[in-house]
């Protein structure tokens, strides 16, 4: 996938994006090149890709984005998610034919109890060496933040005793132009089942921007020839994507495919809603059937969660720094 961004257009379908010739008669401002490595199971496939999508235009400014779509093909995926990769995505290969300013590399839903027995260990560990020297900068998000500080570093991540899923108050720790003008606190959905410590980060040499006094680091950076900034969080999730986790686990749970009852995303539905699905939650553990889910109530969320306000000013501080760096030489190719 080949798309054109920019903030006063509609984002140009791939078949309508314009050559680099024509591209480069017309600019009409500094143009970045962005890769996603999408490695998200397959019901945030698509939902990923426009969340990247909305976050950059919106952070665009005078920019226009050549915006490519890849995928680990060694991530395991359905008929259905498989063929979309395969027609919508550009080829893994073709990353190494290009010069990319700025990747950002996503999570997977993790298949393996240890992260380096994963079916995609290697192919993501061989794309963290590589993003190191071809790269202005390389945002790892989640799982992908996890084995990237394993590989570079050794930095184990341990098990929680609970997923961290909700959204969390982050304060900043240090100033840092990624969250300059950042709304405080910085409110990021987690949802993970693993954290690495800051004090590991700390000794490996990794420096953290903020953390929440809940769900611990948020975002830690680290300076390589590419400039590194790691996310246990997902500051680009919308406002319904925790919903849809927890509906989905619901949903698995229901159908005998999860055994524990999935606990509530911290912060996120209302109280009264938190009230109805407690009272779901009774009924579901004695009544546990697929059928069920059909009677799960309205639901809504707290009026605060202040979806997308913290990204938007990452992601523009990111351009930015992308920006900034455009004209630098790559040390290697």
């Amino acid at each position: 996938m080949n798309v054109l961004i920019a903030r006063d257009q509609g984002i140009a379908s791939p078949a309508l994006v314009p050559a680099e010739d024509d591209l480069a008669r017309d600019r009409g401002g500094a143009e970045l090149t962005i890769g996603l490595i999408n490695n998200m199971p397959d019901t945030a496939l698509k939902a990923t890709e426009r969340q990247f999508m909305k976050l950059l235009q919106a952070a665009a400014g005078h920019r226009r984005i050549r915006f490519h779509c890849f995928s680990l093909p060694s991530v395991t995926r359905s008929p259905e998610a498989k063929w979309h990769v395969e027609s919508e995505y550009s080829d893994l290969s073709d990353l190494r034919r290009q010069t990319f300013d700025g990747l950002i590399v996503t999570g997977a839903e993790p298949v393996a109890p240890e992260l380096n027995q994963e079916p995609y260990w290697r192919d993501l560990t061989e794309l963290i060496d590589w993003a190191k020297v071809n790269t202005r900068s390389t945002i790892w998000s989640c799982l992908a933040a996890h084995a990237a500080v394993l590989h570079l570093d050794r930095v184990e991540r341990q098990r929680l005793p609970t997923k961290c899923h909700g959204i969390f108050d982050c304060e900043t720790v240090t100033g840092d132009p990624l969250t300059r003008d950042a709304p405080a606190p910085l409110k990021i959905s987690h949802s993970r089942l693993n954290e690495v410590a800051e004090d590991d980060l700390s000794r490996a040499g990794y420096e953290v921007l903020t953390r929440s006094a809940q769900a611990g680091v948020d975002i830690f950076v680290r300076q390589y020839a590419s400039r590194f900034i790691f996310f246990q969080g997902h500051p680009e999730y919308d406002a319904l994507s925790l919903q849809r986790e927890y509906l989905r686990d619901i949903g698995r749970y229901l159908a005998r495919e999860r055994e524990a009852y999935p606990a509530l995303p911290l912060s996120y539905f209302d109280a009264a809603t938190e009230e109805k699905l407690a009272r779901f939650e009774r009924r579901a553990r004695q009544q546990r059937h697929p059928a069920l889910t059909n009677e799960l109530p309205a639901l809504t969320l707290r009026a605060d969660i202040d979806a997308g306000s913290a990204a938007a000013a990452l992601f523009r501080n990111w351009l930015q720094y992308l920006g900034a760096n455009a004209d630098a030489p790559l040390l290697a190719r």
